[in-house]
């Protein structure tokens, strides 16, 4: 298997209050391709921090993490920016919609800055909506969307360029039974057919239960890694 990320002796301390919290404390973890994996723990534990680290959307205090044999936590502020939207796709809690845009014009935001064609944007879209099961939602906004329907879109999002991994933050926290059930199957779906990896965080026992690998967090200290048969 091909690793798709490594994490050495990671840690991210904030000194920000009166007591000084270690939230990631000397993690060191290696994720392959095509991995579906949820870090869990309870809250305060460090997870949505150690996806933030992976995602280069915060700085570690020490340690690294090497993306295709690239240190991103040395990269400059910019250099980061491009690297994120090449390589990684983000699925977010809270979804993160732009309710000016339609669902496509969501979707396909990533490809914009990437300059690709309008033919390439619609096709790709086109696939993913289709797959994801939201065929003819294209032209609707967000607001008129069902929150399972947002998450959706927000996952098409998260794939639309065709990223090396995806990164979740307690995507089903906000739906119902039913939705996130679907939404789970999609996502197995996509990484089993598609070969996408896909790492959770999570405190949601039925995004566990899916998971074939769950590595255990409390107070930002790897506590089990377990890889289900």
């Amino acid at each position: 298997m091909k690793t798709v990320i490594e994490i050495k002796n990671l840690q991210k301390t904030y000194t920000e209050t009166a007591v000084e919290v270690k939230a990631v404390n000397g993690v060191s973890l290696i994720f392959e391709e095509g991995e579906f994996t949820a870090i869990v723990g309870p809250s305060g534990c460090g997870k949505t921090t150690l996806l933030n680290l992976l995602g280069g959307l915060d700085a570690p205090t020490s340690g690294q993490v090497i993306i295709d044999g690239i240190d991103i936590s040395t990269l400059s502020s910019r250099k980061i920016i491009d690297f994120r939207m090449k390589n990684i796709g983000f699925v977010f809690q809270a979804y993160n919609l732009i309710p000016v845009l339609t669902a496509k014009e969501n979707a396909e935001f990533i490809m914009q800055l990437q300059n690709k064609s309008k033919v390439e944007r619609e096709t790709r879209i086109a696939e993913l909506f289709k797959a994801i099961g939201i065929e003819g939602k294209e032209d609707i906004r967000p607001s008129r969307l069902s929150g399972g329907q947002q998450q959706r879109v927000a996952v098409a999002r998260a794939l639309a360029s065709k990223p090396k991994f995806i990164l979740a933050d307690e995507p089903t926290a906000n739906l119902d039974s039913v939705a996130t059930s679907e939404l789970l199957d999609i996502m197995r779906k996509l990484n089993e057919e598609e070969n996408i990896t896909f790492i959770f965080a999570t405190h949601d026992q039925r995004v566990i239960d899916r998971a074939r690998r769950v590595v255990y967090l409390e107070d930002g200290v790897v506590t089990k890694d377990e890889l289900k048969e």
